[in-house]
Formats: structure tokens, sequence, C-alpha cells
């Protein structure tokens, strides 16, 4: 049993990409614990599939199928699902998309549509929500952003600026929202197994093949990050950073900021190095699955 079931006896929460990836394998783990979790995708398939896993893990299924950066459905949504429980413990705001490209290369348009569903997505939710939690004073928000808020690594920009976002309000609304007796978390893995690309935009050949091998080539899986986001969170840690590599990015940038960027600067120029590592573990980790 996870510290949050015992914390949140009434066992509701609010999990945004839910449809595939981090967000099902998070639905499994609480429905183990015989969570009641709002899910949201805008996959119905993907939507209809976790709701049958957690059924069948012991949990309640409450499924929507919505876009995250639309903030009248978002709004609507919240609604239904606060009539339906009552209140709400642990809201996961964890939809988004993964995408690079050289920042002159990425349109205008673009930009729009990722800053709507990994920034704008995540203050959708925040603000739904907390006012039900201040109703209470309880419940824990966590976050989802990525190590690439501080890596800030070349053509990655959109994503880079997206996730940084979501790390500056997160450390607002922790310093906003402790008093009320709200918790928040943000998550900052390194890259793991996962479906973040699949709606990619960037048509830069080289940052859609580099992505492809760090994503599907990293060592970590979905599952493992949802159990130790779930703990940590628990624990009531703020900065979870997961695997070893995060961590590692993390006090980096943090200590050593400018030699930090400019190491980012000379591994520019070191593209077909850096691709050659990523495929062979890509390569490894595709042979090690087809076992």
């Amino acid at each position: 049993m996870y510290q949050l079931t015992k914390k949140y006896p009434q066992k509701r929460a609010f999990i945004t990409g839910a449809g595939s990836g981090l967000g099902r394998e998070l639905c499994k783990e609480l429905a183990a614990d015989k969570w009641t979790i709002g899910i949201c995708d805008i996959s119905e398939k993907g939507l209809t599939e976790t709701a049958e896993l957690i059924t069948n893990a012991g949990g309640k299924a409450i499924p929507y199928l919505m876009d995250v950066a639309d903030k009248t459905a978002y709004q609507t949504v919240a609604e239904n699902f606060l009539e339906k429980t009552g209140g709400i413990d642990l809201l996961v705001n964890n939809a988004g998309v993964g995408d690079g490209s050289p920042f002159e290369e990425y349109g205008l348009d673009n930009w729009e549509w990722i800053t709507g569903i990994n920034q704008m997505g995540v203050i959708y939710g925040c603000h739904y929500f907390i006012p039900t939690m201040k109703t209470q004073q309880s419940g824990h928000i966590i976050n989802i952003s990525s190590i690439a808020a501080v890596a800030t690594a070349p053509n990655m920009s959109p994503y880079n600026t997206t996730k940084a976002a979501v790390k500056a309000l997160s450390e607002t609304l922790y310093a906003e929202l402790k008093e009320h007796g709200i918790s928040v978390s943000v998550a900052m893995p390194f890259f793991f197994r996962t479906n973040v690309l699949q709606h990619a935009r960037g048509q830069h050949a080289d940052s859609k093949e580099m992505g492809k091998y760090m994503v599907h080539g990293a060592k970590q899986s979905a599952d493992a990050m949802a159990k130790r986001l779930l703990k940590k969170a628990g624990a009531g840690k703020f900065h979870i950073l997961f695997p070893a590599q995060a961590i590692l990015f993390f006090h980096l940038k943090r200590l050593f900021p400018m030699s930090f960027l400019k190491l980012n600067a000379f591994m520019s120029t070191r593209k077909e190095k850096l691709r050659e590592m990523a495929k062979k573990q890509y390569d490894k980790q595709i042979q090690k699955q087809n076992k």
C-alpha cells in the first residue's frame, strides 16, 4: 500500500494523459490500492484500455475523452469529476508531448500547440482543482516536468521551455499552498520508455531520429517511473529525480551553471558521435525487449 493511500483514505485521483505510458502505469498502481480515478486522454481506445485495467486491478475508473489544452472542456470535466466524487485527493498533471527541432525550424503554430498541452494543460488542471483542495485543506499535486527543464539540451527548445515552466509553476505553488495543507511534487525524470513522441510535429530528421533513440532506447520503463514517483510523493519529496542521470544533471547545473552550458554548446558540435552512442543503446534495448 502506498503512503498516499494511507494519507488520503477517500482515495480520489485525477490523472491526465492516462491512455498510455506513465499515466496508465500510475493508474494501475493506484487501482491496486482501490482508488477512484478520473482518467483523461485524447485517445478513446487508450482510455477504454486503461479503464479496464483499473477495474481489473480493483479500482474505479471515471473516463473522460479530453484534450488538456481545451480550457472549456477541462472546466466541464473537472466540475463533473468533483460532483461525482465530492472532492479530490491527488491531481497528476501528466499529459504531455515530446518534440524537438532547431529553434528557427519550429513554426509558431507548433509552439502554440506544445505550449497548450505541456504548459497550459498543467495550469488548467491546477486552476480547476486547487480551489476544492483549499476548501478541503488537503490534497497532493504531482506535476510531470522533465530534467530537460534544467538540462536544456540543444534542438529541444519547445520541450525544454514548456517543462521549465512546469518546474517554475510547481515551485511557486509549493510556497503558496503549504499553509493550506496541500502538498506539491514535481517529477523531473531523465528519458524512460514511453509514448511521449507519438504526436511530435518537428520535422527535422536528426532531431526525430535522436528522440527515438533516447526514448525507446532508455533502460528505465514507465512502470518503474510510476512506482518511484508515487513512493517519493508519498514521502513528501518535492523534486522527484529518476534515474541517476537526472540526479547528476540537476546538481551539475545547480553547482556549475556556466560550465554546464558550455558543455551543452560543445556537445552540440558532436552530434554524430552522440547519435552513434544513442543508437547503440537503442539497438541493445530493442534486442533485450525482443528476447
